[in-house]
């Protein structure tokens, strides 16, 4: 108006404008290249694993595939006032305001293919936290007298590297630990399981001590074993390979900018 372009405008009709625009500069997404210079060798080991396979052999009926992370920080939010349940034509009322009741780290553990999920809450996390994850799995049959068991982790301070890989296998002569790249906890399937204990037990956040979060996510964890089913997992070598080629021009257009 000011530039003489319309000579009135109403605010609605100036944002159903701006929102039917092809350029929408307030909208953004958080993006990050792959960094990692093994990234296709280390994510397709994954897939493979998936697939069940390893260098190129069908993985045998003694062999087994987990994946394994910690979802830190899971408060206790101990509310002010007490919710309020749902009622007809009305949800649930959460009170805004709370005390923090502690937090928990828990530990889990996805098999891929027999779709069996273990895990544990603990105060923190760490070396000796995850080392007791993996005992759980380990004493216990199948795994315990399997000829392979394959553990697909990231690059956690718990599991990092060489010496965690070295570590463990002096514990465990079977276990095989199997990094995701960096910045790929999308590979690990373990984050799928995760999400779903984040939508079912953990929102709202509404506890009246940390020992109710434990009991629920123990609960929760028993209770989803009962239909458990291996997730449909499609992403291939091939799609990996289409992605990163198709990345690859994407960085060189934006270094080119």
């Amino acid at each position: 108006m000011e530039q003489g372009v319309v000579a009135e405008i109403s605010e609605a009709t100036l944002w159903r404008w701006l929102s039917q625009d092809a350029l929408r500069p307030w909208r953004h997404r958080s993006w990050i290249f792959p960094r990692d210079p093994a990234f296709a060798d280390k994510a397709g080991r994954i897939l493979d694993l998936y697939a069940g396979h390893w260098d190129g052999v069908t993985l045998g009926p003694r062999e087994y595939v987990l994946s394994a992370d910690e979802k830190t920080s899971i408060q206790a939010r101990l509310r002010i006032h007490p919710s309020l349940p749902p009622a007809a034509g009305r949800p649930r009322y959460v009170e805004h305001e709370y005390a923090r009741g502690g937090a928990w780290a828990y530990l889990a553990a996805w098999d891929v293919h027999r779709a069996h999920v273990f895990g544990r809450c603990e105060s923190t996390t760490g070396i000796a936290p995850f080392d007791r994850l993996v005992a759980q799995v380990m004493t216990q049959e199948p795994y315990r007298s399997a000829r392979r068991v394959f553990w697909i982790v990231d690059n956690g301070s718990s599991h990092r590297g060489e010496r965690a890989r070295q570590r463990l296998r002096a514990a465990w002569p079977r276990l095989v630990l199997v990094h995701t790249p960096v910045h790929a906890s999308w590979l690990n399937q373990i984050e799928i399981y995760f999400s779903i204990v984040q939508r079912k037990v953990l929102t709202p956040n509404d506890f009246a001590s940390l020992a109710e979060v434990e009991d629920r996510l123990l609960r929760f964890q028993e209770h989803y074993q009962q239909a458990a089913r291996p997730f449909r997992w499609t992403f291939t070598r091939q799609d990996l390979a289409a992605l990163l080629t198709k990345l690859a021009a994407e960085h060189r257009l934006a270094a080119a900018a």
